[in-house]
């Protein structure tokens, strides 16, 4: 009998201590982050979404990197144009002023003058 308990409390500390992610609780920080998303980005947390650790972690993943719009959207990254100014430099040409106000063209020159 003594036997038989001590094998019933191994399967219930062994679920508990189960590395499947899908059966692990959201964390607070997880949740945080999630909902700061929603509140940005004007989307509702679904509530089925905030109960699953996979299912929060997906929904983050599709919403994290919705691209913001505004007036310098379509501007390149200073890492874009600190690299286009690099390559200037060695080519000892000069960047286009319009590939300063649009990332595709930045792109397009980049990618020309390598």
């Amino acid at each position: 009998m003594h036997q038989t308990s001590i094998q019933e409390t191994r399967a219930n500390v062994a679920d508990f201590q189960s590395n499947d992610y899908h059966r692990l609780p959201v964390t607070e920080k997880q949740l945080v982050f999630a909902r700061q998303i929603a509140l940005r980005s004007g989307v509702t947390l679904p509530l089925d979404v905030q109960n699953d650790r996979e299912a929060l972690s997906g929904w983050i993943g599709a919403h994290r990197n919705q691209p913001r719009g505004g007036q310098f959207s379509n501007y390149p990254s200073s890492r874009q144009v600190a690299f286009a100014e690099r390559i200037a430099r060695l080519k000892r040409r000069n960047v286009p002023d319009e590939c300063f106000r649009d990332r595709g063209l930045m792109s397009k020159w980049i990618d020309h003058n390598l």
